[in-house]
């Protein structure tokens, strides 16, 4: 008879499970609060609630840790109680969730343990004690003022999400912003400017006032160290929400936006380039395939899979980027008569008039995106100008430029089911690790993930590497048409919570999982060696 892994503090459950099959010393907790208990009379907002809970239950879990600390032993000696600590986003995560249990609605809260080595004393202390006495303390000080003031800027950052969805615009950064960063990346730089918009660039969202950025190609240009990249990441990290004292919570971004960069190295399968690279020595740009890209022709490959993901904003950092893909002058033209290349600067005002993508760059050192840019901002330490009209006039003297013939931006594709595998090759046991150093393994699988600069944590990884996982060991086709099973499995883990992909028989991973986006679950599968892509025309019928 197995017994209930249950045990009850009053009405809060404490429900006991192991971490791993191998650390059966390091047990998870899911604390299982009842509304009622915390004064809550309605179920709203089940992510910014559980996001708020568990930045407030961080502090209860340092406060354990303070009493049981002992710098002269380890924390296997010693014990101590972890728990997840995200960054400034709110996501949904497995960490803090709501559940509905027998008619009630309770806030749910995932630690995970080390228990002391050999002292059972200790450890009952630790969980029947010392923990729901903390649950207590957390409860008590629960403040339903702030989880308001939480409510309404998740309320106020929709609507503008909303709002951006039905107009023009693609981008938003409201009036106040604190857009650097501190060292650690977890707050604004103390002294730092805050956001100032060029007035005939402001826009009125919503009651906030701010910059707007219109569909369309947008340069954002200025001396060194002046804040162009800066401004480009706020509005890459902008994709969600941030949280109150963030400094960039009225910084909103299209949610598909990508950030694309020259990826040198990285595995490309069966993707057509041709819009930007015309042919390839000894092989197809139409198909194209290699384990080890160059800079232009990875570049190339992320435009089109970024499209194929349903993005419709790309931010371009030129520092990250191929010279030779963004740009080539006249000078350039004359001299090199047999060019691949059809440079990113002819094919950017097509990219939006035609696929409706829009593009942010940012550019320093070339004048030649100005003449097809819609608007200029100038970045003067820190503070954005608008000198379009100025920018354009420098541009009436410059010759004409050709018009190349316009491309098919529609692709799609699917793989079949060879090694789409979480088993090596030959092997009973399932391989599926997550690397600090930036690569994904798994089955026979080592994926580079580290020009992916939209997966926000490790947590967010690992639920990549879980969700790919469960999609190949659930896989009963021969042909995989993955935008419908990313989505499917994507909706279920809104749905039913972001756990139902982790499994315990993988020890490396931390128990911590965020919900990722679509387009960073195709993009880390685009990336594998050994898969068979197929491209296909979108009116094939599945």
């Amino acid at each position: 008879m197995i017994s209930d892994p249950t045990y009850w503090s009053d009405d809060v459950a404490y429900c006991i499970e192991r971490t791993h099959k191998l650390t059966l010393d390091k047990p998870c907790i899911t604390i299982k609060i009842p509304f009622d208990r915390l004064g809550l009379d309605e179920n709203r907002d089940q992510v910014v609630l559980s996001d708020f809970a568990l930045r407030d239950w961080i502090n209860h879990i340092e406060a354990l840790n303070e009493w049981i600390y002992n710098r002269s032993r380890s924390d296997k000696e010693n014990g101590a109680f972890y728990c997840f600590r995200p960054t400034n986003v709110v996501l949904q995560r497995n960490a803090s969730y709501v559940e509905f249990i027998s008619e009630k609605w309770y806030l749910c809260l995932m630690i995970t343990v080390q228990l002391p080595f050999q002292n059972h004393d200790k450890a009952m202390r630790m969980l029947c004690k010392m923990l729901p006495k903390e649950v207590e303390a957390f409860i008590g000080n629960w403040d339903l003022t702030k989880l308001k003031a939480a409510y309404a800027l998740a309320e106020k950052q929709n609507r503008i999400r909303e709002w951006l969805k039905s107009s023009p615009y693609c981008a938003f950064i409201g009036n106040g912003s604190m857009l650097p960063r501190n060292k650690e990346n977890s707050g604004p730089l103390e002294g730092a400017l805050p956001f100032t918009s060029p007035e005939d660039l402001e826009i009125d969202i919503c009651g906030v006032r701010g910059m707007g950025i219109k569909q369309g190609v947008t340069v954002i240009t200025g001396g060194g160290y002046s804040g162009k990249s800066t401004l480009l990441d706020a509005l890459n990290s902008a994709i969600y929400n941030h949280i109150s004292g963030d400094g960039r919570e009225f910084v909103i971004t299209d949610q598909s936006a990508m950030e694309i960069s020259a990826e040198e190295g990285r595995s490309i399968k069966n993707i057509n380039i041709t819009p930007f690279i015309k042919w390839v020595p000894n092989g197809s740009a139409e198909q194209f395939s290699t384990d080890y890209a160059s800079g232009s022709t990875s570049q190339a490959a992320n435009i089109m899979e970024a499209i194929n993901v349903g993005c419709k904003l790309l931010l371009i950092d030129e520092d990250r980027s191929a010279t030779n893909f963004m740009i080539q002058d006249n000078k350039m033209r004359s001299l090199i008569k047999s060019e691949p290349i059809t440079p990113f600067t002819e094919r950017v005002r097509e990219l939006y008039e035609v696929a409706h993508v829009s593009s942010v760059l940012v550019i320093g050192g070339s004048g030649e995106f100005l003449s097809v840019a819609d608007q200029i901002i100038l970045m003067d330490n820190f503070v954005p100008k608008n000198v379009t009209q100025e920018a354009k006039s420098l541009c009436k003297h410059d010759n004409p430029r050709e018009r190349i013939t316009p491309t098919n931006w529609d692709i799609e594709r699917k793989i079949t089911s060879e090694h789409f595998s979480s088993y090596p090759q030959g092997s009973g046991t399932e391989k599926l690790m997550v690397s600090p150093m930036g690569y994904l393994m798994i089955g026979e699988e080592q994926i580079d993930i580290r020009g992916l600069y939209n997966i926000t944590s490790q947590a967010q990884l690992a639920a990549i590497a879980f969700l790919i996982r469960k999609l190949t060991v659930s896989n009963q086709d021969h042909l995989i048409f993955l935008h419908e099973k990313i989505k499917k499995a994507l909706h279920d883990m809104e749905r039913e919570g972001v756990d139902i992909v982790f499994s315990t028989f993988f020890p490396g991973f931390e128990r911590w999982l965020e919900i990722p986006r679509f387009h960073e679950v195709l993009s880390v599968i685009n990336r594998m060696k050994h898969l068979n892509f197929v491209q296909h025309e979108p009116s094939e019928q599945r």
